[in-house]
This record gives structure tokens, sequence and C-alpha cells, in this order.
């Protein structure tokens, strides 16, 4: 597996809570959309734990820098030294990892269910396939609390009006209700020959497992990732 030693470009908020970090794109360094990547801190925090995390890459494979993003948890000594250091820092990226990537089938549409941080490999996705002009039919069904939680919406509404082979649901629960069986057939009911994709917490990526199961949803036909408040 490859390893390369990348430099901090900066980070910025994108959510309330939720901040992204861009890197320097290491030479010959190539991953699919939808994969991620260890980063390690070459010095980390002496607590335990804290040397390394798992984070999907938000970035497209055409881009040139690599962009995570990630909830900025009180208590994790990880990222908060990751978020100190200044532009330039180096860390070691291991990667890219995982099978999270689009089918290649442009006659079968990909819907992809998002809870919260859950977002950052389908954003890969959907990039590079706008990036691409992808045949697919793409649903991207993105559920956060309040607004302000969904990191990257206004990019996607606007790949929403560009794109017309892609379409969004971004229910906010504080307001709207769970993202629940009736509006998820009512918003891909029309898909044809679905592949589903599942990110965010383990609770809501399990509840959609289950919806689907009950719709007839071949196991084949799922594919997932549980973000453990990543």
């Amino acid at each position: 597996m490859a390893r390369h030693e990348v430099a901090l470009a900066g980070h910025e908020e994108v959510a309330d809570g939720t901040t992204a970090f861009r890197f320097e794109k290491p030479s010959g360094f190539a991953f699919k959309a939808g994969q991620s990547a260890n980063f390690v801190l070459l010095e980390p925090p002496a607590e335990p734990n804290s040397s390394r995390r798992t984070f999907s890459l938000a970035s497209a494979p055409y881009e040139n820098e690599l962009v995570v993003a990630t909830r900025m948890r009180e208590g994790s000594h990880f990222k908060r030294a990751l978020k100190s250091l200044p532009p330039g820092s180096k860390v070691r990226l291991v990667g890219p990892l995982g099978d999270m990537t689009l089918h290649d089938d442009p006659a079968r549409a990909a819907v992809f269910i998002a809870g919260g941080i859950g977002i950052t490999p389908f954003r890969s996705m959907l990039r590079q396939a706008e990036q691409d002009r992808l045949e697919h039919r793409l649903y991207l069904a993105y559920s956060n609390r309040r607004r302000e939680h969904a990191a990257f919406l206004d990019e996607l509404q606007a790949l929403a009006q560009r794109n017309p082979r892609f379409r969004l649901l971004a229910p906010m629960t504080d307001a709207e209700g769970m993202l629940d069986e009736e509006k998820l057939k009512r918003f891909v009911g029309d898909a044809p020959s679905p592949v589903h994709y599942l990110a965010g917490p383990p609770a809501m990526v399990e509840a959609m497992k289950a919806i689907l199961a009950r719709n007839g949803v071949a196991p084949g036909d799922v594919r997932s990732e549980e973000f453990f408040g990543y």
C-alpha cells in the first residue's frame, strides 16, 4: 500500500462543527472517487489511539488537492492536533483504501443515502461524475438535523441545477422528521435498477438497510460505510 508524506494546505469550516482539511496531492497518488485513506500525524499527541484516522476523500480524483472533512468533536485529541498544525506541516498518507466506488453500468441508477458527515464519499463521486460526464442517473438523499449542519449543501444544490441526471433530497430532521421509508420511496421510485450506497452514523445505516431489505433490495445491491463520529 502506497505511503506518502503530504503537506497541509489549510483548513476551513464547511458547516457548524465540521472542518474540511486540504492537503497537497502527492505525485503519483491515484484513487477512485469514494475511496478513503489513513492520515497519520508525524508528531502525535501522547494520548492512546491519537496518531491516525481513516477519512473518506471528499475531493474527486481529477482535482489537484486532497480534501477530507470531519466533525470536530471536543474529545478527539487527533482532530485537535490536526487543526493546530500550521499550513505546510507534513502528515503521512496511507492508501487509497476501500471499495465504496461507483458501479460501471450507466443503465443502473446510483442511490446515495448520506447522514451528516457521511456525505464525503458521495461528494467525491458526484464531482467526478460531472467531470467525466457520466450517463448514470444519480440520486442523493442527504439528511441532517439542521441546514447549518449540512456540509457542502450549497455546492450540491448548485450541482443538481447544473446536472439533469442528478436529483437531490435534503431533509432537515428537526423540521421535517427523519428520512423514512415513504420519503425514500417517493424520491427514488423511478430510479432504474438502482445500486444503493449508504454512509453515515451506524444507526442510520442499519435503519436504511432494513428499509431496503423490506422493499426487496438484494444485499448485493447495497454498499455501505459507517461513520463513527468522523
